[in-house]
């Protein structure tokens, strides 16, 4: 199976082309060029890379958010259209799945974190199955909070449970806010470069027949309420 993934919801970026769970290529890159521009320059790159052709792909594997408006949407409106003129279905990932998926730590609670800037996270919090590959379920939902907010939520997933915070920029975590509302957390530091785990999730999504058409992939932007954000003016 032949799996193109795309991420765009995060600075970063990046694209990755898989067969089944192996990454064939990759591509990410830091910086300012505008991704509507980006994008297609960098599938240019992948396709010359890993020697593929649009039709040749079997499911298009996208982070359906939460992340940059902007972001989210280019890369929506594009694996849309690939996969409507193509004819192929989509795996829609979170990127905070994608996040936690990738922590090393063998804890039964995951919760990763993106940076939503003016002292918002985009968090959510995971329960793993047995293994450090064990399957991921969501607890609660995925929302935007200020930091505190966030690992109050955290606190309160864990329960008895000591719980490990994951993030590709975990420094806009306070070290000592951290230490003071979650004693003896654990925090690791993952890649910035999402794609390949959307990949690989959107493999084990093909493979569970949990995949959409072009009509029905929707973004998961996350915003606050319009009363909090007439409060703070942000």
């Amino acid at each position: 199976m032949l799996i193109l993934a795309i991420d765009t919801s995060t600075r970063a970026g990046s694209i990755a082309v898989l067969r089944d769970s192996e990454v064939l290529a990759e591509i990410s890159a830091r910086e300012d060029t505008p991704y509507s521009t980006r994008l297609f320059r960098d599938l240019e790159l992948l396709q010359s890379r890993a020697q593929f052709r649009m039709n040749q792909v079997d499911v298009f594997a996208v982070a359906a958010g939460p992340g940059s408006f902007t972001g989210l949407r280019v890369g929506l409106t594009a694996v849309k259209g690939w996969a409507e003129v193509h004819a192929k279905p989509i795996a829609a990932v979170s990127g905070l799945e994608a996040i936690a998926a990738q922590a090393t730590a063998n804890h039964e609670v995951i919760s990763p974190f993106l940076d939503a800037r003016k002292g918002y996270v985009f968090g959510s919090t995971y329960r793993r199955g047995p293994g450090r590959l064990g399957v991921l379920e969501l607890i609660g939902e995925e929302a935007i909070l200020t930091i505190e907010e966030f690992l109050s939520q955290v606190k309160q997933k864990c329960d008895d449970l000591q719980a490990v915070l994951v993030s590709e920029t975990p420094e806009v975590l306070p070290h000592n806010l951290v230490e003071s509302m979650l004693p003896g957390a654990h925090i690791e530091q993952v890649s910035a470069s999402l794609a390949p785990t959307i990949g690989l999730l959107g493999f084990e999504r093909a493979n569970r027949g949990d995949l959409v058409d072009a009509l029905g992939l929707d973004a998961n932007y996350i915003r606050r309420s319009d009363a909090e954000v007439a409060r703070t003016g942000t």
